[in-house]
């Protein structure tokens, strides 16, 4: 006990001695420096707040002071936070700036990096996802690297393979849905076996099973969460109520979880396959997706050489039906486009970018403020601090930045996910939407912790490398920038990577136009569509169909603004069409010889409609009946191929089970968007197609034409009118200007180009900041050089120049170091420039120009302040 006393006793003691000591030195260096800021002419009261500034702050000098003692030793973590803040707020301008950088460059990759978690890293929503696997025919020899499977196929598939524990199917399909408040349009698929392969379970209910597929089961239907909530109150209100699917009545035996959806977020119902959905015996009708599950210990290169061996044995044993079939098993998650992939791995490379910019951004205004604070630096080394107790101190007030930074990050990531999510493969078998969530803060806390350790330590040592006693001598911040290589460097740094986004961004814009340049053949203006997809069992027969048709077309080209009006299978670029092989007729049909073609059914006045020329002989009439013989208007390309330098007015082609005698030439238009190829086109009455056969392609698309978009648009309440009036539980959908369709084909490329304009832009933004804080900076601290110089001789306009030059140097190096690397990002980029050559001269320029117009933004302002220096106060003051 008393020995506890005298120790306390001791250390009261020797505390107050040190902290007399301190007040003693503090209090004579104060008086020193006080005296120096008088000398300049400042007032009593400036010259003592400049004093305790350049040493600063008293706090934490004493805290050196102590810790040189040997007291307070312990790092007290709560005292280097506080005076972190208190230096920070001594310092607004630097502060905002440099939070404002970090806040871009980690939310710029945070967003980034949801988006590419959603798509390519986080693993699918099912039991064991590294087991689940796409399967494909391929046709290479006709330019088809995924195909769909047909149901024989596929039956032989699933039965001769060794590989897979369980395969499943699925057959896209939308119908009309009543019952329960307005009809409605919507996506659902036929499976077969689909739930049992993914492993998946409904929310409430049970899933479709075996049983339900045979002949005499009954009706039964799965909902999604979605669309369960929209028909009823709640999804448990659902469970065991009927619903009508394309007029028929289906009983709702369950509701999958809201995350679920298979094979496309917009599924909403999955019936079971009966056979006269899906049991087709034809091998070339290929519509049938395929899912399949390993066997335990099953690679996918395995499940590849057994299904290619089974696609081999297919095509000997059918050649006309399989011709060069090949088989293709991915990972489930691949199943989304190569270019698809490519454009997440471009946005996130780009977001990448765009946070090293502001990284060296930051670091170079750390440099440069560590140089303002070199004399400070100094005095506390002077009295007793160490290197490492520096360096533990703005390594501090570092993380302070970055975490306030990291803060402002994850709010802008928020905020730019909507737009990123607009670039998410359709493809893609998650229902769920990219969002911020417990994966998301990691990633975002990371590249914190990143740029606290990256630039805090490494500036932070460096700032700390010269606090000797040949500082105290200099007056505070007389350090010269220009001596200082690094942040040249590091301004150097930002500009490259600027260079290298404007000439990815470049390059991606110059493709996005090319794409729009592309000509559809068709005239989209004025042109009104929207969806009324017939149900099959109602309108199974041409003779059902022909009234609501006739009606229809009668009454909406009678309404005052319609030019013309017609209906068709599928609308360009909606859907391909139905893909069959045409032959001329007579010939023996060799399906590796056979044409294959995109064919549509429509009614009169489809090409006046959507203004497709018709080149050679007669757009179809209504003389064209059921009962008259079977014509078709086929394509130019089509033309070329069957009749190559003939005339095939008169000709007969074979065509979808029928013999059609060819009547008109029309100009080839783009059916599968502007960047696919497409197939020739063949185009057949309406009133010619066979009762029972080709369901699927029974015109449900109307097409109206008007004036302009504007006139387009203000005929869809009349359009809904009629239709209702015809057929009144008929759901009418997809009402939108053809216009918009084509611009739908272009979304995902002018997102990704306004996201990397975006990030362009803000690389722009914090070069030009780099440029100018450096600049401003060496004019600061050269300010008695350039007082010289005025004095001797030089004129303003030499100061400006002299400046300006520094700046443009760093311009005219960074774009020449910058090109190579916008070459490499070209030429990966390359499966997303459509024609575009990575070396893009004009690209280049462009970029290069507004590199060194961001060089001069940047050095023009400091320029001219140093310009505008008075030489006699200047070298008075100094």
């Amino acid at each position: 006990m008393l020995a506890d006393l005298l120790l306390r006793l001791k250390s009261v003691l020797f505390r107050g001695s040190v902290e007399r000591d301190m007040d003693d030195e503090l209090r004579f260096d104060l008086e020193q420096r006080i005296e120096a800021f008088r000398r300049t002419g400042l007032t009593e009261d400036e010259a003592r707040r400049q004093a305790a500034l350049a040493f600063g702050g008293v706090e934490q000098i004493k805290d050196d002071i102590r810790d040189s003692r040997g007291v307070g030793v312990i790092d007290d973590l709560q005292r280097d936070i506080q005076y972190a803040f208190r230096t920070l707020r001594r310092a607004p301008g630097f502060t905002l700036t440099a939070i404002v950088s970090l806040a871009l460059g980690i939310g710029g990759t945070t967003a980034a990096f949801t988006l590419l978690d959603h798509v390519l890293l986080r693993p699918l929503p099912y039991p064991q996802p590294e087991r689940l696997a796409g399967l494909y025919q391929t046709q290479f020899s006709r330019g088809y690297a995924r195909l769909f499977l047909s149901w024989p196929n596929y039956q032989d598939w699933k039965r001769l393979n060794h590989t897979f524990a369980a395969m499943g199917a699925y057959g896209n399909m939308a119908a009309n849905v009543s019952g329960h408040g307005e009809p409605r349009r919507v996506d659902g698929v036929a499976e077969s076996d689909l739930f049992q392969v993914l492993g998946v379970r409904p929310r409430i209910g049970r899933a479709l099973g075996a049983d339900d597929e045979r002949e005499a089961a009954p009706p039964v239907v799965v909902l999604s969460d979605g669309l369960s909530r929209s028909l009823f109150a709640t999804p448990d209100d659902a469970l065991g109520q009927i619903v009508r699917i394309d007029d028929q009545p289906y009983a709702i035996v369950g509701v999958m979880p809201p995350a679920f959806g298979f094979p496309a977020p917009t599924t909403q119902f999955w019936l079971p396959a009966h056979r006269q959905l899906m049991d087709y015996d034809d091998r070339s009708d290929i519509y049938l997706g395929v899912v399949g599950r390993l066997r335990a210990g099953a690679s996918l290169g395995e499940a590849q050489a057994d299904v290619t061996t089974i696609a081999n044995q297919l095509e000997h044993a059918y050649p006309k039906d399989n011709p060069g079939t090949g088989a293709v098993v991915v990972d489930l998650r691949d199943v989304i486009s190569p270019q698809s992939r490519m454009l997440v791995l471009a946005v996130f490379g780009a977001a990448f970018c765009l946070l090293l910019i502001a990284c060296t951004n930051l670091a170079s205004l750390l440099l440069g403020r560590s140089l303002a604070r070199r004399r400070e630096l100094a005095v506390r080394v002077a009295i007793g601090a160490g290197r490492a107790r520096l360096v533990r101190q703005l390594v501090t007030e570092h993380a302070v930045l970055a975490f306030a930074g990291g803060i402002g990050g994850v709010g802008l990531a928020v905020l730019a996910i909507p737009l990123l999510a607009q670039l998410v493969p359709t493809a893609l078998p998650v229902a769920t939407a990219p969002r911020v969530d417990g994966r998301v803060l990691l990633f975002a806390a990371l590249a914190t912790v990143f740029t606290t350790l990256a630039i805090g330590v490494a500036t932070a040592w460096r700032s700390t490398a010269a606090t000797d006693a040949a500082a105290l001598q200099q007056r505070a911040g007389g350090a010269r920038v220009g001596r200082d290589r690094m942040r040249a460097a590091l301004v150097l740094a930002e500009i490259v990577g600027t260079v290298t986004l404007l000439v990815g961004c470049g390059l991606l814009t110059r493709a996005l136009w090319r794409v729009e340049s592309v000509d559809p053949g068709f005239k989209p203006d004025g042109v009104l569509t929207l969806r009324t997809a017939l149900p099959f069992n109602a309108y199974r027969g041409v003779s059902s169909r022909a009234p609501f048709y006739d009606r229809v077309l009668a009454d909406v080209r009678s309404t005052p603004g319609v030019v013309s009006a017609a209906y068709t299978s599928w609308l360009p670029m909606v859907f391909g069409g139905g893909i069959f092989p045409a032959t001329r007729a007579g010939e023996a049909t060799d399906p590796r010889s056979a044409v294959l073609t995109s064919i549509r059914f429509v009614s009169r006045d489809y090409f006046a409609t959507l203004g497709i020329p018709v080149t050679r002989g007669r757009d179809l009439s209504d003389g064209d009946a059921s009962g008259a013989p079977f014509v078709t208007v086929i394509s130019e390309s089509l033309a070329r191929r069957l009749w190559p330098g003939e005339d095939p007015i008169g000709r007969t082609i074979n065509i979808a089970f029928a013999d059609r005698t060819v009547v008109g030439v029309v100009r080839d238009i783009a059916v599968r968007g502007f960047e696919r190829p497409s197939e020739p086109q063949v185009y057949a009455p309406e009133q010619q197609m066979r009762d029972n056969l080709l369901l699927f392609h029974i015109p449900k698309d109307l097409a109206i034409k008007a004036r302009d978009d504007a006139a387009a648009l203000a005929l869809a309440p009349a359009v809904t009118k009629i239709l209702h009036a015809v057929a009144p539980d008929q759901p009418v959908s997809d009402v939108q200007l053809l216009s918009h369709i084509m611009e739908t084909q272009t979304t995902a490329r002018r997102t990704q180009v306004d996201v990397l304009g975006l990030f362009a832009a803000v690389a722009f933004l914090l070069a030009a900041i780099g440029i100018h804080g450096m600049l401003s900076f060496a004019a600061s601290t050269r300010k008695q050089e350039v007082g010289v110089r005025l004095a001797i001789g030089a004129t303003r306009a030499d100061i400006l120049s002299m400046f300006l030059r520094q700046g443009l140097v760093l311009g005219v190096l960074g774009t020449a170091m910058g090109a190579p690397l916008a070459y490499a990002l070209g030429r990966m980029l390359s499966g997303l420039l459509f024609g575009v050559s990575p070396a893009d001269g004009a690209v280049y320029l462009a970029a290069m120009a507004i590199a060194l117009v961001m060089t001069i933004s940047g050095s023009l302002h400091p320029a001219m302040e140093a310009a505008r220096l008075n030489p006699v106060s200047t070298m008075r003051a100094d």
